[in-house]
């Protein structure tokens, strides 16, 4: 049987390496270790009440309940508001689950967003004061981690650097009019973004931008990027009376798209990551596929979720791999357990190949919906408990 690790190492040699049940219901019930400062937070439908504005340096565990009547989300942000230091996504009503995060001395924010679209609620400035506890680990495992975290940025700058190749030859495609190329480059391009999407995510308005759903729309929001471009392109998908764009509108939205992946580019080339980045990272990208690939919702008109899938699934593979044998060390059942999950939902997704890529989503049958919605929900029990595990 071929191994996740056998096929991380193959992806590797190749240069590849490139709200159904899951929605809230998986709690992370981790125990807060002794010394870590333990919050609470209320998100309801208007707001989002955390019990202090304060925490000392160190490991930070926020539990967030849901007191709405919507799947909510919440993130603890940077000082300038925008950029995505941590966050814990799915929350449905009554359920509660934990961020969990190693926080240095600084001004942050924290907000929730009810519905998981919009600006969100109760963004409230939040501050991390000086413990004189050291943050930095020690040893054998302080160099494990510095490689682990300095594999995942070049790991992430290369995915970039594909992307904007990738993107530059879709946009020239599609504003040329030669559209069966640009369906043809849609699907395999987007798995760039989508191994790397909690990283892109973190950059504040870039990601509605480059990935806003018509469905996530807000009133009055210019609507660009790939699914705006994707509703052109598979108009025979989209509803009754739709009309092609016109070239200035086609030409408008490539280069808007270009130009928006190569603020990326420049974006990533300084980034630096944490171990708990890296855990709640892989968490977030399981996150991604529940909420929108294995329902159907992303790909509306074009049905190429499962490449979506994969490239969520990659990332999350890939982070998981590089801070595997820290988890080993500290939790070797949970390192064999999320083994044996991520085989398993990577089993599913094989045998959808088709070809270089996948069957439409439309093409899946409501049994094998339902054994992928399943297995996303088995990984995802697991996977919830890893940032507790490595960091706690």
């Amino acid at each position: 049987m071929t191994t996740r690790r056998t096929r991380i190492t193959a992806a590797l040699g190749t240069g590849v390496i490139a709200a159904l049940a899951l929605a809230g219901c998986v709690p992370n019930n981790v125990e807060p270790a002794a010394g870590s400062a333990a919050l609470a937070v209320d998100s309801s439908s208007t707001d989002c009440a955390v019990s202090d504005t304060t925490a000392p340096s160190g490991n930070v565990v926020f539990t967030v309940k849901n007191s709405g009547d919507q799947v909510t989300e919440f993130y603890l942000l940077a000082d300038d508001g925008l950029r995505i230091v941590g966050e814990v996504e799915n929350i449905g009503p009554g359920i509660e689950r934990d961020l969990v995060v190693r926080a240095k001395p600084g001004d942050y924010y924290t907000i929730c967003k009810p519905g998981m679209i919009g600006a969100g609620v109760g963004k409230t400035a939040f501050t991390v004061t000086d413990s004189g506890a050291d943050v930095e680990l020690d040893g054998d495992l302080a160099a494990q981690v510095d490689a682990a975290n300095a594999n995942y940025k070049s790991y992430v700058k290369d995915q970039v650097e594909n992307l904007v190749t990738g993107t530059e030859a879709f946009a020239d495609a599609y504003s040329s009019g030669d559209d069966d190329l640009a369906r043809s480059l849609y699907a395999p391009t987007r798995v760039y973004w989508e191994r790397i999407e909690t990283v892109a995510e973190s950059f504040g308005d870039l990601d509605p931008s480059m990935d806003a759903r018509e469905a996530d729309l807000e009133e009055g929001q210019d609507w660009t990027g790939w699914h705006a471009i994707e509703k052109d392109l598979w108009p025979a998908d989209a509803e009754a009376g739709f009309t092609a764009y016109p070239q200035e509108k086609r030409d408008s939205l490539a280069e808007r798209l270009v130009a928006d992946t190569y603020t990326l580019y420049a974006d990533v080339q300084g980034l630096e990551f944490t171990l708990d980045q890296q855990a709640n990272g892989a968490i977030g990208l399981l996150d991604e596929v529940a909420t929108g690939k294995v329902t159907g919702e992303e790909e509306f008109w074009s049905h190429t979720d499962l490449w979506d899938f994969q490239g969520n699934i990659d990332g999350a593979t890939v982070l998981y791999t590089g801070i595997r044998d820290i988890l080993v060390e500290k939790d070797a059942d949970l390192a064999s357990k999320l083994d044996e999950e991520f085989d398993q939902l990577q089993a599913l997704l094989d045998a959808q190949r088709v070809g270089d890529g996948f069957a439409l989503y439309t093409e899946l049958s409501p049994e094998e919906i339902r054994a992928f919605s399943d297995q996303v929900n088995a990984l995802a029990e697991p996977l919830s408990e890893l940032t507790g595990v490595l960091v706690l």
